[in-house]
């Protein structure tokens, strides 16, 4: 998504390198990392969270160079895939802590601010998803709903 409230352009990211074989240091086969993968999402993490475990514990760098498939469309196959994706998943959860900042500041204008600002982002990214189809049609965003989506 593009950085919609704030003025910087937002280019700068980390670069993949050209090679795409296997480094020689992974030693993990694609079936291994595919039980890992299916271990540490039974546990409830996220397929981010996943990715840093294998780079930080196992030095697998790119989970998609040594299976063939991103970490997202294995789970999804597995169907361990979490229900709403990860990135509305944080918005959400960045709402409702928010609103419930403003229950007890409630002269907080700025955060008054913020959480507009949030929200505008949480229909625009639902209104993405419904489009591809990853979330249903009739799925929205009521705050009042909010927290037992996040909890």
């Amino acid at each position: 998504m593009v950085r919609m409230h704030a003025p910087g352009k937002g280019i700068s990211s980390s670069a993949l390198p050209y090679r795409r074989s296997v480094p020689t240091w992974v030693k993990m086969s694609s079936d291994e990392t595919k039980e890992m993968i299916y271990k540490l999402a039974k546990k409830g993490r996220t397929p981010s969270q996943i990715g840093v475990m294998l780079r930080d514990s196992n030095g697998i760098a790119q989970v998609r160079l040594v299976t063939g498939n991103k970490i997202l469309r294995i789970l999804k196959a597995k169907g361990l895939a979490p229900e709403i994706p990860e990135d509305l998943y944080h918005l959400i959860k960045k709402a409702v802590s928010v609103r419930k900042h403003l229950e007890k500041q409630r002269k907080d204008k700025d955060s008054k601010f913020r959480l507009i600002l949030i929200e505008s982002r949480i229909h625009r990214l639902a209104r993405y998803y419904k489009t591809k189809r990853v979330l249903p049609s009739n799925w929205k965003y009521e705050s009042s709903t909010a927290s037992a989506l996040v909890a």
